[in-house]
């Protein structure tokens, strides 16, 4: 599996970790296992606190993996996991499941996203899409959850010009994350008016990096995923601007338009969800959740997401005291 290596500044030095920690633990005493998966999007953010950490504690096996949202959700509702990262809140089908195997889970809102829709460096002409236009590009044949009708004239366009005149008569190349993933599903709701109603004839892909690297291969690829994948390659992509109707400008997003909500609707909020009995037994991950909650404002600045309030992040830390 391809991992995203952001690159971020150490933020402690050794003494300064176990200080952070409470300097119970020994760096070289704590050992166990904390076990991630879920979302690609929250990935980066916790890839730098999984690493941070492991400085502290280098004797913890923590795994990470990105099998997107929907596909965390199904481990971590069997108790397979100990987080499960989100870029979409629980659905109430997992909610039943975790119920039902007996999984009681504490909900952390961890950052803020703007969900980027991007093309190739070279593209100099796809600088701005409507929403309507953006749906226009992905909705599939068949039924129109806007409207309720059978639409049986709706074929997904095919060449760029079908989409708005002045665009080249070249032929569309979409990338985007597979059906798992909460990206997925947040921008089918908000493009496509019905969460999973999206075509079919585009190169899915939980990787991210595989997202990037197709679009950034073609001048006529189009592709969408969170934030900071597009921060980390702006010398291969463009982000194109979001206009919410023909007559408004088009905002591009930025941590600036992201935070105080003038990029809209693509702007959404970021989860991880814990494990509270593997919480209670588990020294390892409750080192681990410290940590975190401790440092995870940091991170998110430096990955490129917008974090919350520090008071926010705070609470966090009475949570875990309760929890405990």
């Amino acid at each position: 599996m391809k991992k995203l290596h952001l690159h971020h500044t150490g933020l402690l030095t050794m003494a300064g970790l176990l200080a952070a920690c409470g300097g119970t633990t020994s760096i070289n005493d704590l050992s166990g296992t904390v076990v991630i998966d879920g979302s690609s999007t929250v990935y980066p953010i916790m890839e730098a606190v999984v690493e941070e950490f492991a400085k502290g504690f280098p004797n913890v096996d923590v795994s990470i993996a990105f099998s997107g949202t929907g596909g965390g959700f199904a481990q971590f509702a069997v108790g397979n996991t100990d987080l499960s990262n989100a870029s979409r809140p629980i659905k109430s089908t997992e909610a039943a499941l975790a119920e039902t195997n007996g999984i009681n889970y504490q909900e952390f809102l961890l950052a803020y996203d703007g969900l980027t829709v991007v093309v190739s460096e070279n593209n100099d002409w796809l600088t701005d899409i409507t929403l309507e236009e953006l749906r226009t590009l992905w909705l599939p044949e068949g039924d129109d959850p806007a409207t309720d009708d059978i639409v049986e004239t709706n074929v997904p366009p095919t060449r760029w010009n079908q989409i708005r005149a002045s665009w080249p008569n070249q032929p569309i190349t979409l990338y985007g994350p597979g059906t798992s993933s909460g990206t997925f599903d947040f921008f089918t709701e908000v493009i496509t008016k019905e969460v999973g109603n999206s075509r079919t004839d585009y190169q899915p892909s939980e990787d991210d990096n595989v997202l990037v690297q197709g679009v950034a291969a073609s001048e006529y690829a189009l592709g969408y995923f969170g934030f900071a994948y597009y921060i980390e390659n702006t010398d291969k992509l463009n982000a194109v601007a979001i206009k919410n109707s023909d007559s408004e400008d088009g905002v591009i997003p930025s941590l600036e338009t992201i935070a105080d909500g003038t990029y809209t609707p693509l702007s959404r909020p970021l989860f991880t969800y814990l494990n509270i009995e593997k919480f209670q037994n588990n020294e390892a991950l409750r080192e681990f959740m410290t940590f975190m909650v401790d440092h995870v404002k940091q991170l998110t600045d430096e990955v490129g997401y917008v974090s919350l309030p520090e008071t926010t992040y705070q609470g966090y830390g009475t949570i875990l005291e309760d929890l405990a």
